[in-house]
């Protein structure tokens, strides 16, 4: 966690992925972030993984964050939303949701209250109709691309779907980037605003991207399904001699002549290319169109290594390659995955569980990283956030409380 955004206050009303993951990127680079939920848990508070009854999902989301409980059913909670939402303050109007655009918390109905206030609203299609990430994946063509080609030998292709929210992660992302974009904005011109960021927007711009809009439309080609073999590269999945699986990949000149040093490969792959009338060393395009020779090359010869002397030859040659883990071996081993890394603190959450938990994942170099603070628990905040920012007194609080306006941890 860091300090970069120290004294923006962000008020938060979602659920899911994409937005509240938005507002803890905030949160993590010290954005005073403050959740909203209906008294008792939003749709995703009770989501797997859980310890018991809590969501260590919830807890992973909601890092850094303060946590304040309303009765979204009683008009007094909705006015309390509003109220925090839209509380006055040069740094403050910023407002983080995946809620329906109609409704208590539409930016219209906002906006009234104050003008300059910027909404960034996650979505799933750009027309509002209701979508999730893999919803969202089922149209970008990817399900199709995926898995082994051994799945359309009968000429029947089957999608199979990955198993990461990446829709929901990169439009949590640029949601966080966009609200800074709008507030730097405001600075200079003192307009608010409502931002819509899609899924369907961000997964349709990252086909645009990496080319796949213009495969199609200029080349009229569907993007093969290749298993583990990457397009366009040279790049699989090898085993080693006592079974180990390494993902190796070659796309710089260096990285190709490191694994052909590596795997003793220089000759053979120089036979190769004198059969085939190609320079292999420089393109990697050419690695692809020769791919198979090139990998039943570099197959033999992984399968001729144990797993700790692979390691050792592709690390001294500076080889591009990863080994594959299950996520057990890696939270448990893998040193950037430690407690006091650069990324993890080992911390006591809400649930009552104490595990590794990751900070920003950016490095400044003229910030000093602070110690990841814990999610809070369900409305934990509630009575320090109406009385320091709205300014209710004790007396006031306790009667909300007790009408069941608003909830504290516990409830």
């Amino acid at each position: 966690m860091y300090q970069i955004l120290s004294g923006l206050r962000i008020v938060e009303a979602s659920s899911f992925v994409a937005a509240p993951s938005a507002a803890m990127h905030l949160a993590q680079l010290g954005a005073e972030v403050i959740r909203i939920d209906q008294i008792g848990g939003g749709l995703d508070y009770r989501r797997w993984p859980k310890l018991g009854e809590a969501s260590l999902y919830w807890e992973g989301l909601q890092k850094s964050k303060r946590s304040v409980a309303l009765n979204f059913r009683h008009p007094e909670g909705r006015e309390l939303a509003q109220q925090l939402i839209t509380a006055p303050g040069e740094n403050a109007g910023l407002f983080v949701t995946n809620f329906p655009r109609e409704g208590f918390l539409s930016h219209e109905r906002l906006a009234q209250r104050r003008a300059d206030l910027i909404t960034m609203r996650v979505q799933g299609w750009s027309d509002g109709k209701s979508g999730l990430d893999f919803t969202i994946n089922a149209v970008t063509g990817y399900p199709f691309s995926t898995g082994p080609a051994s799945l359309d030998a009968d000429g029947a292709a089957q999608p199979v779907n990955h198993v990461l929210p990446a829709w929901d992660l990169l439009t949590g992302a640029l949601g966080a980037m966009n609200l800074l974009a709008a507030e730097r904005y405001r600075r200079a011109t003192g307009q608010g605003q409502e931002i819509a960021m899609p899924l369907s927007n961000v997964a349709f711009s990252a086909l645009g991207a990496l080319g796949q809009i213009a495969e199609v439309e200029v080349l009229d080609e569907e993007r093969p399904r290749l298993g583990n073999q990457v397009f366009g590269a040279m790049g699989r999945d090898f085993a080693t001699r006592d079974g180990r699986h390494v993902m190796l990949v070659a796309i710089s000149p260096k990285q190709w002549q490191g694994l052909l040093t590596a795997l003793d490969l220089q000759q053979a792959m120089a036979d190769l290319e004198r059969t085939a009338g190609v320079d292999l060393s420089q393109d990697e395009g050419l690695r692809f169109t020769h791919r198979d020779a090139i990998n039943a090359l570099i197959e033999k010869a992984v399968a001729q290594l144990d797993y700790a002397t692979a390691a050792a030859r592709f690390d001294e040659h500076e080889v591009c390659w990863g080994p594959y883990q299950s996520l057990k071996e890696t939270v448990l081993h893998h040193p950037e995955l430690q407690p006091d890394s650069q990324l993890i603190d080992s911390i006591a959450h809400a649930s009552g569980a104490t595990y590794r938990t990751p900070g920003s994942p950016a490095q400044y170099s003229a910030s000093p990283r602070q110690t990841v603070q814990r999610a809070p628990a369900l409305g934990e905040n509630s009575e320090a956030v109406l009385a320091d920012i709205m300014g209710l007194s004790s007396a006031e609080i306790g009667a909300l409380i007790e009408r069941g306006i608003v909830g504290t941890a516990g409830d």
